[in-house]
């Protein structure tokens, strides 16, 4: 400190000028510079260093700083995103609070865009006077260690789910794996074959689910199925997750699944996993080969439901206290450390697209629904049938159904060629003489193997390739004991040929809950919907919040192996990330409320991203968890009344540092 004429002591400055090895004083003198920066209040001394940001600026900076035993540092550099914790580490090695810093970018924001040397020198000289000006508010902060968690939360139990529980649970972690349905497996576990290999689904995954149910691991891994994630606050290494799991009205410590509860159930419903095409018990299996081997009752669907006292169920099960007709919904309430999103897509709505005759015209199916169609699980036990109940001997396959449509879904979803192909396979698997035409806009086939099955298919005497232009030029029109597929050709619609099937390839979209878990999570969507990378290429499973990570298609159109791969990368991330027994560091520029001052309004608690606000019903005041703030200052701008106060950014300082820079 200096003293003053009075005798007090008044804070000082130490100013430093980064050459940046000449990148910044080819714009900006420094000669210039410390004339003008001598002459501000506070400033004591004013040093330059070549290049500050390396081993020997450093040096040089410490060494100088421990010299001049300065109250406050300001640093003229390149961008604080570069180097601004570089140069708080090297004030670690002085007597300067790392928070006792202020960055000044005269580079990017000064040398690289004022070409002006005159202009760029007085640009740099008013960032300066403004760091001065706020510097000298800065607080010395402390930064706050708190203990972490290393267990993990993985929502979805799909081939990206189950590999990233895997994963964790084989490297002694423990993992609470949510799945909204009853089974686990995802959508390929309903798939009769997965291109382009054409394995059967439910036996590729196999492995995987057993280990998930059975393996050496397996006592690492919560499942609940039936589930779903309600609530979510906290940060990277401490997040409270709230769970809602729906029940089974079985239990899974005694169900041996004999089945005999199903048999006995007298109600029907629709089958919600064969797309409507057939109804099943109330009571009932997800499908023949669905893991865990249990059932479960739709209560909507129960006669119970309409108050008649049903215990068919109850009666027929063999093992006493299996079947639990009183079981209720629970909540379940756990602490993480971080958090997988592997919720998967959904499929475009082809009856958006009206013209094509899904849901309108016998025989026009999509590709879930032949999916279901063809697979032994499926309403047909894996018949493939016309209406009628006839053998198919014309099949149309409509590629790009919302794909690479401005109407609807304008990127490629990466996998439906090789769908359509592999339907093509089936087809003339079952049926050698049929014939087949593919309406294409782009034919697709990225990858190593995918390539075999285009081949096989482009070479069969009786497949046909008609390609279109716009979906909607395309129609199907319900014609006696057929459907008849139409291309438009200016004002006119010319017959394309005549069909037993029509089967639709929709697009690969964001799932239905995506919207709602983006909002929970509170974190983000592009512009298609899906969930939103930190960088589409250089962090592709990571979110932009910390320690919240995606796997597979949830953030856009993949396959399995991607799937799997991005499972495997996310958990990676984490295992580097949060280390078991090590502290984790959080920054002290949090903030705080005044509660003397506060009103109750609340208005803070509805803008907080994180969560981290509750209300004192007993004093009418809101409070702040200083572990979970990230100092964000969503809630100092939103208070009315001005009584929240961010550390770091107080109205002081940033007041002070606007005067400095208007000066």
């Amino acid at each position: 400190m200096l003293t003053t004429g009075d005798g007090s002591m008044e804070t000082t400055v130490g100013v430093y000028f980064c050459h940046c090895g000449g990148i910044i004083t080819e714009k900006i003198d420094p000669a210039l510079v410390r004339t003008a920066v001598l002459e501000f209040p506070h400033v004591a001394y004013f040093t330059e260093i070549s290049l500050m940001c390396s081993e020997e600026g450093l040096g040089d900076l410490v060494r100088d700083i421990n010299e001049r035993r300065p109250d406050r540092v300001v640093i003229a550099a390149c961008t604080p995103r570069e180097h601004e914790k570089t140069f708080k580490r090297a004030l670690a090695g002085t007597a300067v609070n790392p928070f006792l810093l202020q960055v000044v970018n005269i580079r990017e924001q000064v040398a690289w865009v004022v070409d002006d040397p005159a202009a760029a020198t007085r640009k740099a000289v008013a960032g300066i006077r403004s760091a001065v000006a706020r510097v000298v508010h800065n607080l010395p902060l402390q930064k706050i260690e708190v203990p972490t968690r290393d267990e993990t939360l993985v929502i979805g139990a799909g081939p990206a789910g189950m590999q990233a529980a895997l994963n964790l649970a084989q490297s002694g972690r423990s993992v609470v794996l949510v799945e909204k349905h009853p089974m686990i497996g995802g959508m390929p576990v309903r798939y009769e074959s997965v291109a382009p290999n054409m394995e059967c689904g439910p036996c590729m995954l196999e492995p995987m689910m057993d280990q998930v149910l059975h393996g050496d691991a397996h006592d690492r891994i919560e499942l609940l199925t039936m589930a779903e994630v309600t609530g979510v606050k906290g940060f990277l290494g401490n997040f409270e997750v709230t769970i809602r799991q729906q029940p089974r009205f079985v239990s899974e410590v005694n169900c041996i699944g004999c089945s005999m509860c199903v048999d006995a159930c007298p109600a029907r419903t629709p089958h919600p996993y064969n797309c409507g095409m057939n109804d099943k018990p109330a009571m009932a299996m997800p499908f023949l080969g669905a893991l865990p081997n249990l059932p479960y009752l739709d209560m909507d669907a129960c006669v119970r439901a309409t108050g008649e006292d049903c215990t068919a169920c109850r009666d027929a099960c063999p093992i006493p206290d299996t079947v639990l007709l009183d079981d209720a919904a629970r909540t379940i309430e756990r602490t993480v450390g971080s958090v997988i999103v592997a919720t998967g897509a959904g499929l475009f709505d082809a009856g958006r697209v009206p013209q094509l005759g899904h849901g309108a015209v016998p025989g026009v199916l999509s590709s879930i629904e032949f999916e279901r169609m063809s697979s032994p699980s499926g309403p047909t036990a894996g018949k493939i049938a016309a209406p009628g109940d006839t053998e198919p001997q014309r099949v149309a396959i409509v590629h790009c159904v919302g794909s690479l449509d401005k109407e609807h879904c304008d990127y490629c979803s990466a996998v439906c060629c090789q769908v359509a192909f592999k339907f093509n396979h089936l087809v003339r698997h079952r049926f050698p003489e049929a014939s087949i035409t593919h309406f294409h806009r782009e034919l697709v086939f990225p990858g190593k193997e995918a390539g075999r099955l285009l081949l096989h298919g482009l070479h069969q005497e009786k497949n046909s390739f008609v390609r279109y232009g716009r979906l909607a030029d395309v129609r199907v029109v319900d014609q006696p004991n057929e459907r008849e597929v139409q291309l438009r050709d200016g004002a006119q619609w010319t017959s394309a040929g005549r069909y037993d099937l029509v089967l639709l390839c929709p697009a690969m979209v964001p799932g239905d809950d995506t919207a709602a878990l983006s909002a929970l999570l509170d974190v983000t969507t592009d512009r298609w919907g899906f969930f939103e990378e930190l960088h589409t290429r250089m962090s592709p499973t990571q979110s932009k919040a910390a320690g919240i990570y995606f796997a597979g298609t949830c953030h856009g159109p993949g396959d399995i192996p991607h799937a799997v791969s991005e499972g495997m990368a996310a958990t990676a991330a984490i295992l580097s990330s949060i280390v078991p027994g090590r502290m984790m560091e959080l920054e002290p520029i949090r903030a705080e409320v005044i509660a003397e001052r506060c009103s109750g309004c609340k208005i803070c608690l509805s803008v907080c991203p994180y969560r981290a606000i509750s209300f004192d019903e007993a004093n009418g005041v809101a409070a702040i968890n200083a572990v979970i703030c990230q100092g964000c200052g969503t809630c100092v701008a939103a208070c009315p009344a001005g009584v929240i106060t961010g550390a770091h950014f107080t109205s002081e300082q940033v007041y002070a540092e606007l005067r400095g820079i208007l000066a």
